[in-house]
């Protein structure tokens, strides 16, 4: 049996995110919003790079991703808050992801991230805090 998805959607990973991550594109924000959720988890950075808006997109050392081993960040959960489309193309995702660094306490990301759609495929664009 399949391992649950890390973006907490229910289903088994295969099934859920692992799909985008093999290239099928996301049918709406929230969909790659959890899928990116899960390449953190899973320290796909090049997924991440892959889905991030052109414009926007970090270069791949900026990720995070390659931190010292005592540092690294373990991803705890997600809960999506909202969904909602904004345009034709374009769309919000309001969520907490929680998270330790190291051995540190758990800390909680609440952001509300913008995505466009481009050529019938989804990016993150960029987000606010808070």
């Amino acid at each position: 049996m399949a391992a649950a998805c890390p973006c907490g959607g229910g289903r088994a990973y295969p099934q859920c995110c692992g799909r985008w991550h093999d290239g099928e594109p996301a049918p709406d924000a929230e969909a790659l919003m959890r899928s990116r959720y899960s390449a953190y988890v899973l320290g796909r950075g090049d997924y991440l790079l892959a889905t991030w808006h052109p414009d926007t997109r970090p270069a791949a050392g900026e990720l995070g991703l390659d931190e010292a081993p005592g540092a690294r960040t373990a991803w705890l959960g997600l809960e999506v808050k909202s969904h909602r489309a904004t345009g034709v193309d374009t769309a919000e995702v309001a969520f907490v992801a929680r998270f330790r660094i190291g051995g540190g306490r758990a800390q909680r990301l609440v952001e509300r991230s913008r995505f466009d759609r481009i050529d019938g495929r989804w990016y993150y664009r960029d987000g606010d805090a808070g």
